[in-house]
């Protein structure tokens, strides 16, 4: 008998993104914020190191530093329960390929 839950079954993602993470395993292994420098730092699983503008989240940037410390990293998304924010790997791989858009600027 052929049911729904075997049509997911040994199923290849085909988003590449998706396949980094549920194929290949790839995961956040640790995160840290500078409200100096504006960022966000990401560390993956493979030793690379992915950055983002602390700013483009609004209550991240405005949270009490207790707060933006007090998170759930389960490797693939990350959670802070009393900001109600939820921040993806998929995201901040998202957001890294759409750099690579943009021309380099000659200062």
């Amino acid at each position: 008998m052929n049911t729904s839950k075997d049509k997911f079954v040994n199923k290849r993602a085909s988003d590449p993104i998706d396949q980094l993470i549920f194929e290949k395993g790839l995961r956040i292994k640790s995160i840290w914020f500078d409200r100096e420098l504006d960022l966000i730092i990401v560390l993956l699983n493979n030793k690379k190191l992915l950055k983002r503008p602390l700013s483009d989240f609004k209550r991240l940037a405005e949270a009490k530093e207790e707060q933006l410390n007090r998170f759930v990293n389960d490797g693939i998304d990350i959670h802070w329960h009393d900001l109600d924010e939820d921040l993806s790997l998929r995201g901040f791989l998202k957001y890294e390929l759409s750099k690579m858009d943009t021309p380099l600027s000659v200062r």
